[in-house]
């Protein structure tokens, strides 16, 4: 069986990061490295690192300055690289998070030939109580992979319950500084380079607790959202050659920024509506016929209508 090599990025996460520690040094598939970037924590997070120095084979780098997600993985990625070999995995983690204990074995057994595989999760607390037993029926995470999908902003693969062939990392890095999130990066990808594999175990415990850095937060501002989408959707199409699109993924893509742009700057955008509802299915999470409803009809309302109407800000 090919070596798991796990990457964790942390930042000030000393209230879970020792439970988290723990999960991953009692798989049973160990794995052959740990590298794990602290992004200029000013709390104990290293030292809790650093107590692991005889437990996990631990390969330990700190930022000298906070750089954010984005831009630790992708350099705790490129770390993790020189330690990796031909047919070796990668599994990404996060800190506030724990392993089931057969994670790695579930996913090396379901990836087969893609060039990624992922599971679901149950859903904890900042306590540690179930409240939830599956993100995916939670988050409305489909099981299947859509480039259109990614696009629009949606992603199914959370990082911290995948697992993805090393092969991998000459396509991924570097992330480009537009990317909103590495893992939706990374899943598209992989898309493009041997096909997503869903499995349908349990894999890990996701900490949902009101301070994470992504997933389980509040829904940012209607402008932020556009800002946002804008600039992800400006990073695709700069990168398309890179990400492997297709004359129709390309022409999608402009397609929604143009959408986004005038909902960001006109009152409606009213002239998009076929097109919005001719693609609802990659625009839109798939939850419930009247939510699917709502959406469609608010995605003709621009921000200055929305202020007016509903004082989205």
């Amino acid at each position: 069986m090919n070596s798991v090599h796990v990457v964790l990025c942390t930042y000030n996460g000393e209230r879970f990061l020792k439970e988290m520690l723990q999960s991953i040094a009692c798989q049973t598939v160990p794995s052959k490295s740990v590298t794990i970037l602290d992004d200029a924590s000013s709390d104990n997070t290293c030292s809790i690192v650093e107590s692991f120095a005889e437990v996990l084979p631990l390969h330990f780098y700190k930022n000298t300055s906070n750089t954010g997600h984005r831009a630790a993985f992708s350099k705790a990625l490129e770390y993790a690289s020189q330690f990796v070999e031909p047919g070796d995995y990668i599994a990404l983690a996060d800190q506030d998070d724990i392993w089931e204990p057969n994670k790695n074995e579930l996913l090396l057994k379901g990836i087969c030939e893609s060039a990624l595989a992922f599971g679901d999760a149950q859903i904890i607390d900042g306590e540690g109580k179930k409240t939830a037993d599956s993100w995916r029926a939670l988050a409305h995470i489909s099981k299947d992979t859509n480039i259109n999908r990614q696009v629009a902003g949606i992603n199914n693969v959370t990082g911290m319950i995948s697992l993805f062939k090393a092969e991998l990392l000459q396509d991924i890095l570097p992330i480009p500084e537009g990317v909103t999130v590495h893992d939706r990066w990374i899943a598209m990808m992989a898309v493009k380079n041997g096909g997503i594999k869903a499995i349908d175990q349990v894999v890990a415990k996701y900490r949902i607790h009101g301070n994470n850095a992504v997933g389980g937060v509040a829904t940012p501002c209607m402008s932020k959202t556009l800002a946002t989408a804008i600039s992800w959707n400006e990073t695709i199409l700069d990168n398309a050659s890179r990400l492997k699109l297709t004359d129709a993924e390309i022409s999608f893509a402009k397609k929604h920024l143009a959408w986004t742009k005038r909902k960001m700057n006109c009152a409606t955008a009213l002239r998009d509506l076929p097109w919005v509802i001719a693609n609802r299915d990659n625009l839109f999470l798939k939850t419930s016929p009247a939510t699917r409803l709502k959406q469609v009809l608010f995605s003709a309302f621009g921000l200055p209508l929305a202020k007016k109407l509903f004082g989205k800000s």
